[in-house]
């Protein structure tokens, strides 16, 4: 497959400690890859795929683009989040028009929340061993 670079889109999305790189090629047959991996089989479960695909499907440009993901880090869905937030990103920079639909989407805004750090003294993050008065 040849491609001109200045057509790619390049975008990073996150969620959790999952960061998925992005390459967004316009003109193509709908085919995206993970990880040298369809995405079928990839995201194993229906959720995880729509969680996936979403932003695509809001803009309703499924089989426009063919699109290439790297993603590690975190779990199935955290991935699937950091896949979702990167594609957004990606299709903003193809088309700014699309920028609304995303953004009321809630694509575009990066999940804040990480797991909590575990504290000395403690058995978890906010677990306490258990009080024993005598």
């Amino acid at each position: 497959m040849s491609v001109d670079n200045n057509n790619i889109f390049l975008a990073t999305g996150r969620r959790k400690t999952a960061t998925a790189r992005i390459r967004l090629i316009p003109h193509g047959s709908g085919k995206i890859t993970v990880n040298k991996r369809d995405i079928n089989d990839y995201c194993y479960h229906e959720p995880l795929l729509k969680l996936a695909t979403a932003p695509l499907i809001t803009v309703e440009a499924l089989d426009q683009f063919d699109i290439i993901i790297k993603v590690h880090g975190s779990g199935p869905n955290g991935q699937a989040g950091a896949i979702s937030h990167g594609l957004a990103r990606a299709l903003e920079k193809f088309n700014p028009d699309w920028r609304t639909p995303l953004k009321q989407g809630g694509f575009l805004k990066r999940d804040p929340r990480e797991k909590e750090r575990k504290k000395s003294g403690q058995p978890g993050a906010r677990k306490r061993f258990q009080f024993s008065k005598r």
